[in-house]
């Protein structure tokens, strides 16, 4: 079967015809993948910014790990039904080191990630832990289904800011994880949702569509000076970019809450005197917990084609390098590829 993989360390990314799905063990399924969505963090893969070179050992790999399908086969002790139509969680856990054994498993020490450093869903077949599924609403399609984890890393940052009623946010990035956080913002009630992009064309294109009119592009001015002297409660970084967090510090409230949400290539150094002195909360978000998926796909189910306008390019796989040079080039929003 076709898939797309990284190979080796450097940039770029492999079409590659001949590796098969193993057949599930005890406790897997086969999922038959009908969306994958390409990832920032994928493009960063392809790209081999710093902070990836944790694949090495696990190289070759099959990339993809927002992606949704159909169970067609099930190993010993699965009750999952073959033919259940799933999203699939990336962060698999071990089950046996000590944070996972004292119940958290979401800072689990030997974690792995499908699509980072296990075989994932740039393929047509893909065999996963029967627990990472998650079956999808009825008025879930697998397409949406595949924006799930995006989603639930938006919507982890809004909640990781404790985003409240008649907040003004800031959401630092207009990509898919920015265009999740204003979401969940608006969701959560926050009063004004901002969206910071910088000559962004049409991801901002995306962000009206969704219903957002307050777009600020710091190209055009410096961010204070957009803001007009307006302060946010919570700004949340989805930029990838350190220059940002400062940026977002300079238009937050004292006492105001900036969430780190973005992978970042390179260091920061952060004025920790203003810092101090304004009562600023720096705070981390990566990933999500196993409740954040249950709520994103009941508000998902509710209304699901609000999510819509979100996928601006649909490819089949044997374009997937395509797609990732669209999704660089910051030309496209969310790139799905149909494998």
């Amino acid at each position: 079967m076709l898939t797309l993989r990284k190979s080796k360390p450097g940039f770029g990314l492999d079409l590659f015809e001949g590796v098969e799905a193993p057949a599930p063990a005890a406790g897997d399924v086969t999922v038959r993948v009908e969306h994958a969505g390409i990832c920032g963090s994928d493009v960063h893969a392809y790209e081999w910014t710093d902070g990836y070179g944790f694949m090495v050992p696990y190289l070759p790999i099959t990339m993809g790990h927002e992606f949704a399908g159909y169970v067609v086969r099930a190993g010993a002790g699965v009750t999952m039904a073959e033919g259940t139509r799933v999203t699939v969680m990336p962060g698999v856990d071990c089950g046996v080191c000590a944070n996972c054994l004292r119940g958290n498993q979401r800072n689990c020490l030997r974690r792995t990630a499908i699509g980072l450093s296990r075989n994932g869903g740039f393929a047509r077949y893909v065999t996963v832990p029967a627990g990472n599924c998650l079956a999808l609403p009825d008025a879930v399609d697998t397409e949406l289904g595949a924006l799930t984890e995006p989603l639930c890393v938006g919507a982890e940052a809004v909640l990781t800011g404790g985003v409240g009623l008649g907040d003004t946010v800031m959401v630092m990035g207009p990509g898919t994880i920015g265009q999740a956080a204003a979401l969940f913002a608006r969701a959560a009630g926050a009063g004004k949702v901002f969206v910071v992009g910088k000559a962004d064309g049409p991801r901002f294109d995306v962000v009206r569509a969704l219903g957002f009119d307050r777009i600020l592009d710091v190209a055009e001015a410096p961010l204070a000076e957009l803001m007009g002297g307006l302060k946010a409660d919570v700004v949340i970084e989805a930029t990838g970019y350190p220059p940002s967090v400062i940026d977002g510090l300079g238009v937050l409230r004292k006492g105001g809450v900036l969430v780190v949400a973005g992978i970042h290539p390179g260091p920061l150094t952060l004025p920790l005197t203003d810092f101090v002195r304004n009562r600023h909360q720096l705070r981390a978000t990566h990933g999500c917990d196993r409740p954040t998926w249950d709520k994103v796909l009941t508000l998902l189910s509710r209304d699901p084609e609000r999510f819509r306008p979100m996928i601006t390019h649909r490819l089949p796989l044997e374009r997937g390098i395509e797609g990732f040079e669209l999704a660089r080039q910051r030309a496209a929003s969310k790139v799905m590829l149909r494998p």
